[in-house]
């Protein structure tokens, strides 16, 4: 005989599973969320259609200017000329909180993307990142909040998640490589490094409730490509 109460907590566990929040190894949501084309089909293709909008993703650096940007320049492309259905670029800003370097604008022209639409902010503190980081998703006029921090607390990154999730923005904040083993609610986790000649090297370890991965992508100056190792 089957006790009612059994059932009932069967039940509201199933409810709680449905949560798209709740992430589970080796499963994908229920309901996905919208995605950005990357510009690389292998990468498009372990990513579930490309970079995923209302989520939080992090691209952690051995140093800064490995190819980082380049990995990201084609989706910027996108929301810089609107040709992305799912996510309007037209009118909307891309932010960029307290980049290493000065952005290079006839590299972003190249790519498509509206260099009078940045926003370029600098901070005094990562705090001080952070904290514009989730003013500029909260403000609802960005495409895209790109943002460079070398620390964050889980509560802070916590914040910026949620923020994403409610405007359905594409948020990406790079950390350095030693900041992998933290913990983090962002919905994909990337360790990005400097591969072969003309190569970047994508270690996959976190990718909402997809299996690691590794892809090898090639580097501006060659046909946009991508291959999954394994």
């Amino acid at each position: 005989m089957v006790c009612p109460v059994s059932i009932s907590r069967k039940d509201r566990l199933r409810q709680l599973l449905k949560n798209p929040r709740i992430w589970r190894a080796g499963t994908r949501p229920d309901s996905p969320c919208h995605t950005l084309p990357t510009g690389f089909p292998g990468l498009d293709r372990v990513l579930a259609g490309g970079w995923p909008t209302g989520v939080l993703t992090e691209l952690l650096v051995d140093t800064y200017g490995v190819g980082e940007l380049e990995v990201l320049m084609p989706a910027l492309g996108l929301l810089g000329n609107g040709r992305n259905k799912e996510q309007p670029g037209t009118g909307q800003w891309i932010a960029w909180v307290s980049p290493p370097y000065i952005p290079y604008a006839p590299a972003l022209n190249r790519h498509g993307v509206n260099i009078a639409r940045l926003l370029l902010l600098h901070s005094q503190s990562h705090q001080d990142a952070l904290w514009a980081m989730e003013q500029s998703v909260q403000s609802g006029v960005c495409a895209a909040v790109l943002g460079w921090t070398p620390a964050a607390d889980e509560g802070a990154l916590r914040r910026l998640q949620l923020a994403a999730e409610e405007q359905n923005c594409w948020v990406v904040v790079f950390r350095p490589a030693r900041c992998r083993h933290q913990r983090s609610p962002a919905a994909l986790r990337i360790h990005l490094q400097a591969g072969q000649p003309g190569r970047i090297d994508l270690g996959i370890f976190k990718n909402y409730g997809g299996r690691p991965h590794t892809v090898e992508l090639k580097r501006s100056g060659t046909k946009p490509n991508a291959q999954a190792v394994h």
